[in-house]
């Protein structure tokens, strides 16, 4: 059985920075690529990053690169979103999901964690 779960959403400051971590189970990891969404109310999924479990490739919204970094530690199963100078725009729940591709596109994914939630206040 998959299971994705992430951790590590709060409430932030604008201009802060915040970690959030998905830790993965049930997967074939070096046959998978892990990817971070977001979601904010009355919007569609909105593609952060991805990155492959076996060759560390990355792979970024252009909007989003610079001041989002996604991550992975294979010991741990653990892939990590590290988020820089937060906006109020950037609160949304966040979520992992899993796929055998690279890709942007949320249809793609196969497996998703129940997302955690990040907050930005102004």
């Amino acid at each position: 059985q998959v299971q994705l779960v992430e951790s590590g959403g709060g409430l932030v400051q604008a201009g802060g920075s915040l970690r959030i971590s998905c830790t993965a189970s049930g997967l074939t990891f070096s046959s998978y690529v892990m990817g971070w969404f977001r979601r904010t109310p009355g919007k569609e999924r909105e593609f952060i990053a991805a990155i492959s479990w076996s060759r560390n490739i990355t792979y970024y919204q252009d909007s989003l690169r610079g001041r989002f970094t996604i991550s992975r530690d294979t010991a741990k199963n653990t892939v990590y979103l590290q988020m820089n100078n937060l906006e109020p725009e950037d609160t949304a729940v966040y979520y992992c999901a899993a796929n055998r591709i690279m890709a942007r596109d949320a249809e793609e994914y196969d497996y998703w964690g129940q997302g955690t939630q990040v907050t930005v206040s102004s």
